[in-house]
């Protein structure tokens, strides 16, 4: 199996593109496995999207993250490839994207800086079940993952 981690561009500063490396790094992947998982760390959900698209039937999956929630989308595409635009955050769900509430809303409101402290409720597990063939790599189904912890 190989994994990709990419970084998007909209909204972002990466000093490349992903779109001048990915076809590349897919290719020296599918070279050593049939498997190969894109994480596409990204804000727009439009980039996730197209890039699933543009791999569809190169990868087994590709699987976003940034936004740290989990979106309802987990599909397998035409050629094979599972896609979901966000796996979500792995973390407490008792705040927003992890910090505690009130440190988060002091500093959206005043524009000051704010030491944050990680929030500790509501812990959650998050992600994606992918089932594919691996002789092929061609995904069949993708399942959003969502675990209580501790899990009960």
């Amino acid at each position: 199996m190989a994994v990709i981690n990419l970084l998007g561009s909209l909204f972002l500063d990466p000093a490349h593109s992903m779109w001048e490396v990915v076809d590349h790094l897919v290719d020296e992947a599918r070279e050593a496995t049939p498997v190969v998982v894109v994480d596409v760390h990204a804000e727009a959900t439009s980039e996730k999207v197209a890039l699933a698209s543009w791999l569809d039937g190169r990868v087994t999956a590709v699987l976003g993250t940034h936004t740290h929630v989990q979106t309802a989308d987990a599909r397998v595409l035409p050629g094979g490839t599972a896609a979901l635009t966000d796996v979500g955050m792995t973390g407490p769900h008792d705040s927003v994207i992890g910090v505690q509430t009130e440190l988060a809303i002091r500093r959206m409101r005043t524009g000051m800086p704010v030491r944050f402290e990680t929030a500790t409720g509501g812990v959650r597990l998050e992600g994606a079940l992918v089932t594919f063939d691996p002789a092929t790599g061609r995904a069949s189904a993708i399942e959003p993952v969502r675990v209580p912890w501790p899990a009960t």
